[in-house]
């Protein structure tokens, strides 16, 4: 089945899970670099659903869960939480609300994390799938999350068509999105 192309706004969710930016002690910049990189990737017209929550398991799966369930958001991105620290709990929670998990995606990352520094093995990057939601886990750098953003994002379309998403169309000047002919 071909997917239907739209002009209603594609609805994207992005949270940044962050202690300190939650409580304002920090500037909320990966958050803010993940709203410029889809903005760059993107040419279909999109919504942001926005979030800066502390690190708590509870509260990120439930953001998670309204995101997907209730605001209508085909794609969720989170930044931060994915490290090995006692409060990183962003994968835990991610694996808790998603039905299937996409491990492919953490993989990639770290590996091209990996040719930037050596501590990309620590970081448990994962992804899944919330129903009908496309559910990515992204480092809390800005710079790592171009960089796995511009990794990963060739398949996410695809993926959100697999999931009878809207069609997300991209810039090709900046993202080369892969759909199997």
């Amino acid at each position: 089945m071909e997917p239907q192309k739209t002009t209603k706004p594609i609805r994207i969710g992005i949270i940044n899970v962050s202690d300190r930016a939650s409580k304002g002690i920090y500037e909320d910049i990966p958050g803010k670099a993940i709203v410029e990189t889809l903005s760059e990737y993107l040419t279909s017209p999109w919504e942001k659903e926005y979030a800066v929550i502390p690190d708590e398991q509870d509260l990120i799966e439930n953001t998670l869960k309204d995101m997907a369930d209730r605001r209508n958001c085909c794609l969720i991105i989170t930044s931060g939480g994915t490290g090995p620290a006692l409060r990183d709990v962003t994968p835990e929670a991610t694996e808790a609300v998603c039905n299937k998990l996409l491990p492919g995606f953490g993989e990639l990352m770290r590996a091209k994390s990996l040719t930037y520094v050596p501590t990309a093995i620590l970081s448990r990057q994962t992804a899944g799938i919330r129903n009908q939601t496309l559910i990515v886990n992204l480092p809390g750098k800005p710079k790592a999350i171009r960089q796995c953003l511009d990794a990963v994002f060739p398949a996410i379309p695809y993926c959100i068509d697999l999931l009878e998403g809207p069609f997300i169309e991209c810039n090709d000047q900046v993202v080369k999105v892969f759909r199997p002919q």
